[in-house]
Formats: structure tokens, sequence, C-alpha cells
């Protein structure tokens, strides 16, 4: 039987409680399977680490990590703690340290769930968006200087790489040429930005030579937001740069129906290092410790895990499950409009796994 080593990270907020209800979910998909294991290894890293140390995770924390076969994380975010520390301390952290410089974020209708797309079909909001994951935008370039001073400056540099877009760039036709439609969108702002995203347009017609049989075309990512709004059936596959696809991913969940039910994937491609998932939504202290929080995007973010891992079967699996959740109304958390509580929609998913084993075994 094949053993997973995978790590948990909860972070903050309601990352505490979607990631045990995803830890859950798993240890019921394995069971009701029976050909593979995960053994969890669990990490405090956080705010409340932050609180005891003095840093969001401990400086050889990398190192913890390299030997896992995947990463379940929670989220990044402490109303005491400065954003831009809790972020670059944790999350960017892993994400740059163990180069994982493809952030995937499928979005698709889910059964059951009313959206703000009242023209729009199930059927015409199915989209990937691949956002640089590891420059650009949110490359760390920059500083300030007399602070606090009427000539107080302060930068931040988007550093873009040939080699950074050009990696990218081919991964998301990669991926574009792997779906049916074999369709990508490449977002830009040339007109104004003049010399990394001239650089970027430039270098995805040089990357488009090697891929035939990919249709694409480029938008601007302002009129991408209205295309994504009054045309969601002409986009597929979409690249952005780090700041652009952050932006529009969040749009893109938004228009799915919550923030809740979305997922993501923080990618090393080359496979050198363990690949990262985790739900967009945030650590929403809001509502912290009140059972409220959607687990959904924390299922489907273990979905991404197991089709990364190779474990496609039980990955549609889990799949399934969770449209089963999202098509029961009773099973919607407050985000879709519901009463649910996390347990509960834990439960609901964690009784689908089961008895579809239970019948598999029985047929």
């Amino acid at each position: 039987m094949k053993t997973y080593r995978i790590a948990t990270i909860p972070g903050d907020g309601i990352g505490k409680e979607v990631i045990p209800a995803g830890r859950q979910a798993m240890q019921a998909l394995a069971e009701a399977d029976g050909s593979f294991a995960f053994e969890f290894y669990d990490f405090d890293w956080g705010g409340d680490y932050y609180r005891r140390h003095g840093i969001m995770m401990p400086a050889d924390g990398l190192d913890s990590l390299r030997d896992k076969d995947a990463i379940l994380f929670g989220s990044a975010g402490d109303p005491d703690i400065p954003d831009h520390i809790t972020l670059w301390g944790l999350r960017l952290k892993i994400c740059q340290g163990l180069d994982q410089y493809a952030n995937v974020r499928p979005t698709r209708i889910l059964p059951g769930i009313d959206v703000p797309l009242k023209r729009c079909a199930p059927d015409q909001l199915d989209w990937v968006i691949v956002r640089e994951n590891s420059e650009g935008e949110y490359s760390g370039v920059g500083g300030r200087v007399h602070q606090g001073l009427p000539i107080e400056a302060a930068t931040d540099v988007s550093m873009m790489t040939r080699a950074g877009v050009e990696r990218i760039l081919r991964f998301a036709f990669r991926l574009a040429q792997s779906r049916p439609r074999k369709h990508l969108t490449v977002i830009t702002k040339s007109n104004a930005q003049r010399h990394a995203m001239v650089m970027w347009d430039e270098i995805a017609l040089e990357i488009s030579r090697e891929f035939a049989d990919v249709r694409w075309d480029k938008e601007l990512v302002d009129a991408a937001t209205a295309r994504m709004v009054n045309r969601p059936a002409s986009l597929d596959t979409i690249v952005a740069t780090n700041l652009h696809a952050d932006i529009l991913s969040d749009l893109a969940a938004a228009l799915a129906g919550s923030l809740g039910i979305a997922p993501t994937g923080n990618i090393d491609p080359e496979r050198r290092f363990p690949s990262m998932f985790e739900p967009i939504h945030g650590s929403a202290f809001d509502i912290m410790g009140k059972g409220l929080a959607n687990p959904v995007g924390t299922f489907w973010s273990v979905v991404m895990l197991l089709e990364h891992l190779g474990e496609h079967q039980a990955a549609a699996r889990m799949m399934r499950a969770v449209e089963s959740a999202t098509a029961d109304p009773s099973l919607h958390t407050r985000d879709l409009g519901g009463t649910a509580t996390t347990a509960q929609v834990t439960q609901a998913v964690c009784r689908h796994l089961q008895e579809a084993a239970a019948r598999v075994r029985a047929a």
C-alpha cells in the first residue's frame, strides 16, 4: 500500500477549522479506498507561532517540508499582525522557497450553487487560471527611505525574468493543450507597462509556436474583467502575472458563487519539491471558531492534491462527494446563503465517500 506523507499547516483563523476538515475527508477517502494511506505531519506555524517566537515559521522550516509528498495549507492573516509579515513570513516563504512557480486556480459552477451571473449556464463558466507565482509584482524587490519625513519614498518593483516568464507561459500552454477546448487567453497590460509586459507579450508569441494545436488570444487585464462577466464562455485557460491573476481569480471565485468554494495549487511542475494546496478564502477572523467556515474550498484543494499525486480515481471520487454536498441546499454554509456548519458539510462528504465505496464493493 502506498503511503503519502502530507504536511498540514492550518495557519490562521478559519484555516484551523477547514484543514482538520480536509484531513478528516482525506482519511475517510483512504479508508474507503484501501489502496493508499496518508501520514500527516502537522505544523503550528502562523500568527500564534509569531506571538511566541517573533517569526511566522522557523528559519529551517522549509527543510521540514522538502521530504513530504504534498502540503495542505489553510490561510495566513491575523488582525494583530501586519499583513505583509503574515504573508511574506509564511505562505510566500514556502511558495518561493520551494519554487512553486505555477499557481493554478480552477473555477466552475458547482451543482446547486446560485451564482451572480444569471444569464450564465453552468457549462459556460469552466476556467483554469494560471498565476505566475514566483516573481512579477510580488518579487519583493523595493524598499523605503526617509521614513516619516516629507521626502519619504517607497518602491515595489515588478521584476520579470525571461526564464520566469517562459516557464509559466509554457506551463499554461501545456495545460491549455490538455483541456478539451485547447484555448488559452494571455492576460497583459502592455499598453501601459511598456517594458516587462511587452517582454511578456513577445515571449507569449514565441512560446505559442511550440503549441500549434492551441488557439490563443491576448487580453488587457482591465478588459479581461469585463469579459469574465459579459462573455464567460469565451474563456477557458487563462494565464497572467502574479498580481493580475491574484485579482482575477478572486473575481472568478465570486462569479462562481463564493470564495469559500475556490481551491488553488501552488505547483512545482518539475516535482523537485512538494507542491502546496489551499483554499483561497483567507483567514476570515470574523467567523473564526463559530463553525461557519465553508470547507468546500479545502475539499476541492484536496482533489487537486490527489490529482498531483497521480491518484486520479480517488480525486474523482472526492469531487463527486463535494458536488453531492453543494447540490443539497441544506448543506450550504452562510457564504452560500445557507445555515449549514463546517461539521455538517464535512460529515456529509465523508458519508458520501463511505457509501460510494460500499456500493462499489457490493456490486
